[in-house]
Order: C-alpha cells, then sequence, then structure tokens
C-alpha cells in the first residue's frame, strides 16, 4: 500500500499509540506537526479510503488495519 507522509503521520500514531480517537489524533499532532483540526481528520479519511484504517463509534475511533511493516 502506498501512502503519503502526511497519511503516515496519522498512521505512525496508531502503530505506537494503539487505537486512537480522531480528537485524539488531532490533538497529537496539532502538538507534533502544527497541524490544524481540519487538516487531521482529512487525513484521516484518505486513510479510511485506502483501507488503512478503520472508523469505528462511538467518538470516531480509529483502529489500524495494516501493519507497519506492510508500509515500510
Amino acid at each position: 500500500m502506498k501512502l503519503f507522509d502526511s497519511e503516515l503521520k496519522v498512521m505512525d500514531v496508531l502503530w505506537r499509540l494503539g487505537d486512537r480517537t480522531a480528537k485524539e489524533i488531532s490533538s497529537i499532532l496539532g502538538e507534533e506537526t502544527g497541524w490544524n483540526v481540519n487538516t487531521t481528520y482529512t487525513v484521516i479519511k484518505k486513510c479510511i479510503a485506502k483501507g488503512a484504517v478503520e472508523r469505528r463509534e462511538p467518538n470516531f475511533l480509529c483502529r489500524p488495519l495494516i501493519p507497519k511493516e506492510e508500509v515500510q
């Protein structure tokens, strides 16, 4: 699977910390990269569309569907 650098930033948070809500991912990437909420949510949605991330309710819980080794 081909992921862009921005998508890898989202995936890296999930690989490091496990399942997280979109809000938590946004907060983490806001601190690490300076992204705003809209940017983070857009990138998360791209990861979902590619099948790299699963979105579950409640609270827009994100779970990685591919291992880090598959993207390296």
